[in-house]
């Protein structure tokens, strides 16, 4: 074993015979009750159990510094929580990341940088990606920097291809930004007007609902994908004369928040403005890794992708703003190197010799898996780790508010009646994934499986002598709606809430009991799950949560 992922046993505490379990509910926050909370509005005794259990119960932060994004107005999101989960100490992400690299002026001395440019100054330069300020997996100040810059360094054509959001921010926002961004490419423009004296052609070319379109995740609805990269690459799709244009009109046509809007490309009197093109360049400007990986290997696959017909897939010079996935190397050329976690739990459990299971739906399970490791595919040592998908269903999550909680708790009990693990961690994601419908009435539902699969789990717990951990990776789910002069407007995105954490352990006879601190975080859940199972946590690692 390596000494530098050795760990030293506790003399305080030696584990209970049974399992440790970790629960993460996803978007379950903690915020006051009222009817805009679906998590208070839901009748959960095993959750408002746990989570008032006499010192084995906390809050935790879950967004802004605490998990490493910039300020404590970034909502947090389940990437970085699960990799500040897993991590057991806070790495600067994404959208820290690439301020950062945009402040100091690295991220345009980066040779991709150059080669970007010089093919968007022989052709097209395309910029995509998620189009909003919601800082979860873009931001428009990005983009407009990358515009300016592009615009000083001589590109003359530029395309914008648009994702709306609607989900980490409002509903209905898009044509807020759709109106800053063409205001951002005029300006731009008339820069290059100004400075080199020659016309320049910055255009919003296609776009659609981030749920509808490119931003897939998991593999789990290549048909989105194609119906983006058909729009982007080859102008294929609805036709209207502007982006302002085609928003407004599927407005009118349903009551569908931005996230949900069909695919729409622009066109002008010769037919389609943003075709791609053989030695243009495409820079995905989300920073994000998850709903980027398949789009990017669209573009980036060679003769042999086969997840869907691209037609005349063109040649271009495709770049993300930061990789996406460091183990498939999906992109090869990023602007920003992502964060370096390295020295994670999983990684020392692995060293101890414990074995483990990770589980979720497809929607979540790289979350446990990928994003836990700290950004790493596959297993860390498949002799001692099971990591089991369940299949999610390709429908709007409302219409299931269970999504597959039962499927996932059935098999979770499998996995610990059969003796085989030390450890476990799961994802129930559906507090998340429905709270981003916007639908009160089906997340209240959601919450109340949540809350029955958790008394099956609990019972299990007892059952074997082992331990629960119930937390989650940030909210959503308890702010539902924001109200103005008695005018309800849905929430669909995350919140600035804390999340819960609780310990159930039906052994406990006082030998330890929880700490909250004023910035107790979900990096400091890894210390505290290495105690549990009877290890001194890694002295670089946040503190523990418990006090023996």
């Amino acid at each position: 074993m390596s000494d530098e992922l050795s760990l030293e046993k506790l003399d305080t505490f030696e584990g209970r015979r049974g399992p440790l379990l970790v629960v993460v509910a996803d978007g379950v926050g903690v915020a006051p009750e009222g009817a805009q909370n679906a998590v208070t509005e839901a009748d959960t005794p095993t959750l408002d159990r746990l989570t008032t259990a006499d010192g084995r119960a906390t809050t935790l932060l879950a967004h802004g510094p605490a998990v490493g994004l910039p300020s404590d107005d970034d909502m947090g999101n389940s990437e970085v929580g699960h990799n500040a989960l897993g991590a057991g100490r806070i790495f600067a992400q994404g959208a820290k990341l690439v301020n950062a690299a945009l402040a100091s002026g690295s991220l345009y001395e980066s040779p991709v940088w150059a080669d970007a440019m010089k093919a968007g100054r022989q052709g097209t330069l395309h910029l995509l990606g998620l189009h909003s300020d919601g800082n979860v997996h873009s931001h428009t100040d990005h983009l407009y920097q990358l515009i300016e810059r592009a615009a000083e360094e001589g590109v003359e054509r530029i395309r914008v291809h648009i994702l709306l959001d609607g989900r980490d921010v409002a509903a209905r926002s898009a044509l807020d930004y759709i109106a800053q961004t063409e205001q951002a490419l005029q300006k731009a423009c008339e820069h290059c007007l100004v400075e080199s004296g020659h016309d320049a052609d910055y255009r919003i070319a296609s776009g659609g609902g981030r749920m509808t379109i490119t931003m897939d995740r998991y593999e789990a609805d290549w048909p989105m994908v194609k119906r983006g990269y058909d729009a982007h690459t080859h102008g294929i799709g609805r036709a209207f004369a502007s982006a302002t244009e085609a928003v407004e009109t599927m407005y009118a046509e349903s009551d569908a928040g931005d996230q949900y809007l069909g695919e729409f490309v622009i066109h002008d009197a010769d037919g389609p403005i943003g075709r791609m093109t053989d030695g243009d360049a495409v820079v995905f400007f989300n920073f994000r890794g998850d709903r980027a990986i398949e789009i990017t290997q669209a573009y980036e696959g060679d003769e042999s992708f086969s997840a869907f017909d691209r037609g005349e897939h063109p040649d271009v010079y495709y770049a993300g703003m930061l990789q996406y996935d460091g183990d498939l190397q999906v992109p090869a050329n990023y602007l920003v190197d992502p964060p370096d976690i390295d020295r994670t739990m999983g990684e020392f459990c692995v060293a101890e010799g414990l074995r483990s299971f990770a589980i979720s739906e497809t929607q979540k399970f790289g979350h446990v898996t990928y994003f836990w490791n700290g950004n790493r595919s596959g297993y860390l040592d498949e002799a001692l780790e099971t990591y089991v998908e369940i299949p999610s269903d390709n429908v709007e999550f409302n219409l299931t508010p269970a999504m597959k909680l039962y499927e996932i708790t059935e098999r979770t009990i499998e996995m610990l009646r059969s003796g085989d693990y030390d450890w476990g961690r799961l994802n129930f994601p559906n507090g998340d994934m429905v709270g981003h419908t916007g639908d009160l009435d089906a997340t209240i539902q959601a919450m109340r499986v949540l809350d029955e699969c958790m008394a099956r789990l609990v019972e299990v717990i007892d059952e074997l002598g082992g331990v629960l951990i119930y937390t989650a990776d940030h909210g959503n789910a308890d702010i539902m709606f924001t109200e103005v002069d008695g005018e309800r407007s849905p929430k669909t995105s995350h919140t600035l809430s804390p999340v819960p954490f609780a310990i159930h352990d039906p052994g406990y006879a006082g030998e330890y009991r929880v700490v909250g601190h004023d910035d107790a975080g979900l990096s400091n859940v890894a210390a505290t799950v290495l105690n549990l199972l009877g290890f001194a946590a890694p002295e670089d690692y946040r503190d523990t949560l418990l006090e023996f």
